[in-house]
């Protein structure tokens, strides 16, 4: 992997963590096969491994991602239990 291209996304992406998950996903789907999902959405793939052509993608704004909104947790009151 790329480390240069690691920054570019990095700096795109701006979490490491949805980094990650973001270039694991298409690199399954990369390598794969089968369907629309396994061919690369870039042009000169060249020597290039799966992890570089997901980076390539994600820098050329070629693959979009979603953040879900923050969702408020309640706790749920605990049940006391009874000793026996």
């Amino acid at each position: 992997m790329n480390a240069e291209l690691c920054r570019k996304a990095l700096e795109k992406v701006g979490n490491p963590n949805i980094l990650i998950n973001l270039v694991s996903r298409r690199v399954r789907q990369l390598t794969v096969g089968g369907g629309t999902a396994s061919r690369p959405l870039i042009a000169n793939v060249g020597q290039l491994g799966a992890a570089d052509i997901a980076l390539t993608e994600l820098i050329q704004g070629k693959m979009g991602w979603e953040l879900p909104e923050s969702a408020t947790v309640l706790k749920a009151p605990s049940k006391k239990r009874k000793r026996t």
